[in-house]
């Protein structure tokens, strides 16, 4: 069992998690545009937006070969946890990706997006 947690570091810490990425500095950010900043990571112009950005898509397909591996070598269940400034969008949409990977791989696999329900952070 692998579990995907996105979340926002400008609402919490970061969640107890085998595996964390960061994804503030290196991934497009759908807040920036007016008309996505108040959809989420489950919104497809987000999602489109997110999984454009160069590197993106091979991100995801690592994450999911690493968290495979390593549920495979230990035995026991792993946590990936993916986060951004607020929580709605580039963690939702890297989260919901993986967790796509990682079941069409055969892998059993849960979501949970923490934040996702909060309000967009104001800069």
């Amino acid at each position: 069992m692998i579990t995907v947690v996105s979340f926002g570091y400008g609402h919490a810490p970061a969640p107890e998690a085998d595996i964390t990425i960061d994804t503030r500095r290196r991934l497009r950010n759908p807040s920036a545009d007016p008309r996505m900043r108040e959809l989420t990571g489950l919104d497809d112009p987000v999602r489109l937006h997110v999984l454009g950005t160069p590197g993106a898509v091979r991100l995801v397909e690592d994450t999911a070969d690493l968290a495979a591996d390593l549920q495979q070598l230990t035995g026991g269940p792993v946590t990936v946890a993916i986060g951004c400034v607020g929580g709605r969008h580039r963690s939702v949409a890297l989260a919901e990706e993986l967790a796509g990977v990682l079941r069409r791989d055969g892998v059993k696999t849960t979501v949970e997006h923490r934040d996702v329900h909060r309000p967009v952070i104001q800069r």
